[in-house]
Order: structure tokens, then sequence, then C-alpha cells
């Protein structure tokens, strides 16, 4: 057994607005923890307010780790937050400190807990001759022709994830098999560290609710402002984090192409949208323990020092 299946890590997951932030928080105060981000675009630099990242005071509070480690400009892949959080993970243990790992990025979580598919390298010349059909055709079609030769795969992607769509393309060109069949015979059974999963559960009108007054909230806070930052920072809108929800609605609302009422009515139906295929994907893991909070604080915190308190196996 190596020493990262050894050490123990709490992973608090489940949909954007579910609480996920405000627990992990609670829970590093009572176990002397401290957390890890498992968001994808809370590692971009100046995306603050949209990510409803960590506050200064509450970093002060608790150390969080993997927070605005690059540009938006950069890639920041699975494979590069695995290898990031490995390193922040030994970190924390060798201080004598708990890990909590938060976010709502399921495949950021996967591939820390179970590994990454062993599929065929990049093909550069492959993704570029499909990164420019992308461009002529637009992401639509390009996910319609992924259905056509991967629909297990194409089932559980969005129009707006360009970069698996082209990478489960560029595997089954190169290859002939579809990338989900490389995930089937991966199977993610690997072990990297021994890990407790809860989940944050909230009835679908409850979440919705807390979704609506999220987005109104940071529109006070001043996504809009932070959205003309980067843009006038000269980072292009068709970049990767500024094209997730908020900032892609935002930047076509600076651009001139929709009022402000359609852009808050479409940050919102993206953020309910997003929020349904996260249920989706968590929902098929089963090792996840989902509770309520706050109203189950005690039962959560009581369970995860049962799990630290264990042998470990």
């Amino acid at each position: 057994m190596t020493a990262a299946t050894q050490t123990k890590i709490l992973v608090i997951c489940g949909p954007t607005a579910s609480g996920k932030s405000a627990l992990a928080l609670r829970l590093a105060h009572e176990l002397e923890a401290e957390i890890i981000n498992a968001d994808s675009m809370q590692v971009y630099r100046g995306l603050d307010i949209g990510t409803a990242k960590a506050t200064l005071q509450q970093r002060a509070e608790i150390p969080h780790h993997l927070l605005d480690v690059v540009s938006p400009e950069q890639a920041f892949s699975a494979a590069d937050f695995t290898a990031a959080a490995d390193t922040a993970i030994r970190d924390i243990s060798a201080r004598g400190k708990r890990v909590i790992v938060a976010g709502g990025t399921g495949l950021y979580i996967r591939a820390l807990l179970h590994g990454l598919v062993d599929s065929p390298g990049d093909d550069g010349q492959v993704r570029t001759v499909l990164q420019a059909e992308a461009s002529r055709i637009g992401n639509q079609a390009m996910l319609e022709r992924l259905r056509t030769v991967d629909p297990e795969l194409a089932a559980s992607l969005h129009p707006n994830n360009l970069v698996r769509i082209i990478r489960a393309l560029e595997v089954q060109q190169v290859t002939g098999i579809p990338l989900s069949r490389f995930q089937q015979e991966h199977g993610f059974a690997e072990c990297r560290y021994q890990a407790l999963q809860i989940g944050c559960a909230v009835e679908r009108a409850l979440l919705y609710e807390r979704i609506e007054r999220r987005v109104d909230q940071m529109l006070e806070e001043g996504l809009l402002h932070e959205v003309q930052a980067l843009l006038s920072a000269g980072c292009d809108r068709n970049l990767k984090a500024l094209r997730s929800i908020g900032y892609k609605e935002a930047a076509a609302y600076l651009c001139g192409e929709c009022t402000l009422e359609e852009t808050v009515t479409l940050i919102k139906r993206d953020t309910r949208r997003y929020a349904k295929r996260q249920l989706t994907w968590f929902k098929r893991n089963a090792d996840i323990l989902w509770f309520e909070y706050p109203e189950k604080f005690a039962t959560i915190l009581r369970t995860a020092l049962l799990f630290y308190e264990q042998p470990e196996a």
C-alpha cells in the first residue's frame, strides 16, 4: 500500500449552490483541516465573483489550496488538478492537518480518487483539424457528430465542453474505439486515497431558489465589472474560462448582444441546467453519503470523526 492510499481525505461534493463551501469551512474548523478546491473554474485568477470563490476572510480563517493557480489564458486539466492536489495533500498531511477536498467538478474528484483513463496520447494534427471544424460549424454540431460515434459519452457532455468533445472525437478518429469504452475498461477501480465522500443534498425546488438568489447576489457584488475587467485586460471571451456559466452571458451583454434582463435569465437557466448535470454525475457514485446541510451538520461531523478514528484499511 502506498503512502497516498493510506492518507485519509474528506470529500465534500454536490451541485452548485448546495452549501458545499459553507460545510467545508465549518468542518475544517471542527476537524483542524485545510481545504483543497475541486472547482474547475476557481483555479483561474480573476474569476472570483462568478465562481463564488472563498473570500479573503474565509481564506484567512482556514487555508485554501488550488485557488488562483493559473491565469484565464492557461490550460488546466484534470491531470493538472490531480498532480497539484497530490502535492497539497502531502504538504497538509506533513503538517499534521486533515484534508478536505470540496467542489462540484466531478471529473476532478474522480481523477483524484481513482486516477485517469489510459487513453491514447494527443494527436496534434487531428486535434487541429477538429478545432478548425468546430470554429466553422459550432459546438452543437460537434457534439452531434460525437453522438454518432460515441452516444454514451455524448449524452454526458454539454455543447460548451468543447475540449472534451474534441478529445473524444480525436480518440475515436485515431483508434476507431469510442472514448467511453476506454473509460469502461479502466473502471476507475484504483483507490488513490482512503476517502469519505459526503454529498450536500438539497430538494430540487429549494436548490433552484438558492441558484436564483446566488445569481442576483453575484450581479449585486459586481459580476459585470469583473467580466469587463477581464476583457479589458485582453482576455479573449472565447477562452475556456470565459465560456463558463455567468461569464459567457455577461460578456455577451457587455458586447451589446443581449439585454441585462436576458442576461440574468440566461445565467439562471444555465446554472439550473448545470446543477442538474452535476446531480446526474454524482448520483451515479454509490460511495457518496448524502446529507442535508445545515440540518444534518451534527450527523455529518460525527460521520467524519468516525471515519478518521477507524484503523487504516
